[in-house]
């Protein structure tokens, strides 16, 4: 079998997603996925180039082609490459399945569990409000959902004003409050606040009983920074998404750093590198839930592994993607049942894309400033 085509596609339902398809001599293909947030063209560029190592070769010796891209980066490899790489690898695991007639989870050593605890993101809306964002929260649990996660620092950066400080307790302290004490509610802090800030926040929302505190400084803070949180707090911290391959977890592990990883599978080099991330972790007794903020593809590479790796925690799931998923995905569609969902037993990873509905909605430009304090390039 060779790969004989690499084909690109940029969606954008509501933010952008990335998808490769690979086809080969044998009629087999395989979907995968990557996205990065704002650059997004250039990742797609970077899987063009990676497909003239690809062209020609057996997709299914997937550790060989994994290595000799990362070896042939030359230089330290950027997110950009190794999320170039995590895509074609998740086809290459596609098409390695279909080979065989076996769903991926069975190729990576069989399941541990076949239903995955699933936590909702991105249910917010729009309202930075916090009334609308409590309201928001209670449709949820409502409709059954058992954990949510959200950013309560609207607009904070690094050195909140006081005022910004204390809405996000309050918008912490208001969440618990409307979803009583049996909803798990997880703090995404995108990497917005400095050490002291954030070990402050943290010590703060301790009586909330949150599950865990992610991404709670910038991510190119060392692990001395890192350690300035989690020595403050019970509450696990949790990192990981922008970080690539093993190896940019080693001393994470090593300084006990973290409490929770939440490596992506779009960014950490594709569905094995996360696996072995997972089982990096494990030894340490750090559970990991794989961070999974793209499309279909990606949502069905984060099941496989949440299936197979015995130190998974829960399933990301975005719960504004829904109506997306339906018009784009031909085969494989997910439905979330009593926070739950279950891994697809079809060949490879169970989800196929309609390719002629991937051209509606084009690449778009986000500005991100929106996220950060008014003014703050002005």
């Amino acid at each position: 079998m060779r790969v004989t085509k690499v084909k690109t596609f940029v969606y954008c339902p509501n933010r952008n997603w990335v998808f490769v398809k690979l086809e080969t001599d044998e009629g087999i293909t395989g979907w995968g996925e990557t996205t990065i947030i704002g650059q997004e063209q250039s990742v797609e560029a970077c899987i063009r180039d990676l497909a003239v190592y690809l062209v020609g070769r057996d997709p299914r010796h997937i550790e060989l082609h994994w290595t000799t891209m990362l070896r042939n980066s030359w230089f330290r490899p950027s997110l950009v490459i190794t999320s170039a790489m995590s895509a074609l690898e998740i086809a290459m695991w596609d098409i390695l399945g279909k080979s065989l007639d076996a769903p991926v989870y069975q190729l990576l050593g069989g399941p541990c569990r076949k239903k995955l605890k699933v936590y909702l993101n991105d249910w917010t809306g729009d309202s930075p409000e916090i009334d609308d964002i409590v309201a928001s929260a209670r449709r949820c649990v409502d409709q059954g959902a058992a954990a949510l996660k959200w950013d309560p620092l609207w607009r904070c950066d690094v050195y909140p004003g006081e005022a910004q400080f204390r809405r996000a307790v309050r918008n912490v302290a208001l969440l618990r409050e409307a979803v009583g004490e049996d909803v798990e509610l997880m703090v995404d802090c995108c990497g917005r606040l400095s050490p002291e800030n954030a070990a402050r926040f943290a010590q703060e929302i301790e009586p909330y009983n949150i599950t865990w505190l992610e991404e709670p400084i910038p991510t190119d803070a060392d692990v001395s920074a890192l350690l300035t949180v989690t020595g403050a707090t019970t509450i696990p911290v949790c990192v990981g998404e922008r970080i690539a391959t093993r190896r940019g977890f080693t001393s994470i592990l090593e300084n006990r750093a973290a409490g929770v990883l939440n490596p992506d599978p779009g960014h950490a080099g594709g569905i094995l590198e996360t696996k072995k991330i997972a089982d990096m972790a494990d030894a340490y007794y750090i559970p990991v839930n794989p961070h999974n903020c793209g499309g279909p593809v990606l949502n069905a590479a984060n099941m496989h592994i949440g299936a197979t790796i015995p130190n998974f925690l829960i399933h990301e799931f975005f719960a504004s993607d829904m109506p997306h998923f339906e018009r784009i995905i031909r085969d494989g569609f997910p439905v979330v049942k009593d926070s739950y969902l279950e891994v697809s037993d079809r060949p490879g990873l169970g989800v196929e894309l309609d390719e002629a509905a991937l051209s509606g909605k084009p690449f778009k430009r986000f500005d991100r400033s929106g996220m950060w304090a008014p003014n703050f390039d002005s």
